[in-house]
């Protein structure tokens, strides 16, 4: 069984290492005060309770600084994830990063922006399906694997960045890597979305091999070629003239395309704007849902809040304790 408790900002408990060097300062200086010549020959007198308790009020600073030192390292209760069935359709996002995506033919922002966007609202519509990511160029990686985690698999959305990865377009690769996270799944419904800007340039798997596999592990594949017709601006880093924009001319390979979703029971769509994204997720709305296992994230709540104000209480009572009990004369 896991504790309950977690410190969000630990770092803070080594403030607690002043303590003891406080507590002995202050000893020190009230003896310090006690110590009068002319009292040196005084006849020894009983002891009070007062005088046996002269040491709370600093007790309670020392408890109150305490308090303070762990509301600081944010003490948060741990609501573990619990397993639940759900209803829904797993499904792997597949986004192309490389370099041609930084066209910018959706103005004012360029294709992986838009893409990014739109991969976002959908996985916040897609409340009740496992949902993974993977991002490829001349390579193919998963980002995120099949989980309920939808916050997870949204920052990971929004990390992607063109460059991380060796240019290229490696769609078979990308298609392969994103059947291969589906292979053990046991819903009903296995989907792939795969998005790319390009023709398959790079990678050692041919895409309608990959699209075979998919066939035959019963996933669909949506297909979508995001980019508008004929030619597209292109923001280009010269180092002899300085950034600078150029037309580049639009491939896609929409053939390749419109078979792997064919062969696999898929659709593909031609993006020339952000709304022909939204018919993709339309599509998939009306496949069959199935029963999956799943486990919600661990939610952090934070409980510094109750203890300041305890350190508050604390604070009230020393003063006061100081004031009436433990009041000093000048």
């Amino acid at each position: 069984m896991s504790w309950p408790w977690a410190l969000a900002s630990p770092a803070w408990l080594a403030l607690l290492a002043l303590l003891p060097l406080a507590w002995w300062w202050a000893r020190r200086r009230r003896r310090d005060a006690l110590v009068l010549p002319a009292l040196a020959t005084a006849p020894v007198l009983p002891r009070t309770w007062r005088e046996r308790l002269h040491w709370a009020p600093d007790a309670l600073r020392a408890l109150v600084f305490a308090g303070i030192v762990l509301a600081l390292a944010r003490p948060q209760e741990l609501a573990a994830g619990r397993p639940e069935t759900t209803s829904g359709v797993d499904i792997v996002l597949a986004l192309d990063a490389s370099g041609s995506m930084k066209a910018e033919d959706f103005q004012p922002r360029n294709r992986l922006e838009v893409a990014k966007q739109a991969a976002i609202d959908f996985v916040e519509e897609r409340t009740s399906d496992r949902l993974g990511l993977v991002t490829f160029a001349g390579q193919a990686v998963t980002q995120a694997p099949l989980t309920l985690d939808h916050e997870a698999v949204e920052s990971s959305i929004a990390r992607i960045e063109i460059g991380g990865l060796a240019d290229g377009t490696a769609i078979g690769t990308a298609l392969a890597t994103a059947v291969n996270r589906l292979r053990v799944s046991d819903a009903k419904s296995k989907v792939v979305i795969l998005l790319t800007d390009g023709v398959n340039n790079a990678g050692q798997i041919d895409p309608l091999t990959a699209a075979e596999t998919a066939q035959a592990l019963g996933v669909r594949v949506y297909t979508i070629g995001v980019g508008t017709t004929g030619e597209a601006p292109y923001l280009l880093d010269d180092p002899r003239f300085g950034r600078r924009y150029v037309r580049v001319v639009v491939r896609i390979d929409e053939d390749i395309l419109r078979e792997i979703a064919r062969r696999t029971g898929g659709q593909y769509f031609r993006a020339t704007d952000p709304e022909a994204l939204t018919r993709v997720y339309e599509a998939i709305d009306r496949l069959e849902r199935s029963p999956l296992e799943g486990r919600r994230p661990v939610t952090r709540i934070d409980r510094y809040a109750w203890l300041l104000a305890g350190v508050l209480g604390l604070v009230a009572l020393e003063g006061v304790l100081r004031g009436t009990i433990f009041r000093r004369l000048p």
